[in-house]
């Protein structure tokens, strides 16, 4: 299973642990965005930056289209199909489909970024904002199924 993890809060003003912690998951700016597997480990960096960032089960039509319209490769050029062919020899759609299946990774295609820059949410974030978890009408934590909405306004 695959879950995706966007910054909500930026980071000025916060402890060491929690910058490093974002540096290591490559969230380096507010609203970006990495796909990533739920494992262990993955879970031990989300508890300590929970505040930070939400979370939850991303679905693959939202990965196809973070790749078509928010991949980039090296230059800050968009990711493209004759990229993708060039490089890797396949499509985006039977890349998303190995990717979700754990056949390949982000980083086998040459060049491509492994984090995704987002917009700001369309009609913004929950009710009671970037400070409230989830679970109380705010926008952080884990969010369950409820992240594909956010990352599909967001892109």
């Amino acid at each position: 299973m695959k879950i995706a993890i966007v910054q909500i809060r930026g980071t000025i003003r916060t402890h060491r642990k929690i910058k490093d912690t974002l540096n290591i998951l490559k969230l380096r700016k507010k609203n970006s965005c990495i796909i990533t597997d739920n494992s262990l480990i993955i879970v031990g960096m989300l508890n300590i930056i929970k505040d930070y960032v939400t979370w939850g089960e991303v679905n693959e039509d939202v990965i196809k289209e973070l790749l078509v319209k928010r991949g980039k490769v090296v230059g800050d050029k968009p990711l493209t199909e004759e990229y993708l062919k060039r490089n890797a020899k396949i499509s985006f759609d039977e890349f998303t489909k190995k990717f979700v299946e754990n056949k390949i990774k982000l980083r086998e295609i040459p060049g491509l970024k492994p984090y995704f820059r987002l917009k700001p949410p369309k009609k913004g974030f929950e009710r009671y904002g970037i400070k409230m978890p989830y679970s109380m009408g705010g926008a952080l934590g884990y969010r369950k199924e409820n992240i594909n909405d956010l990352v599909k306004r967001m892109i």
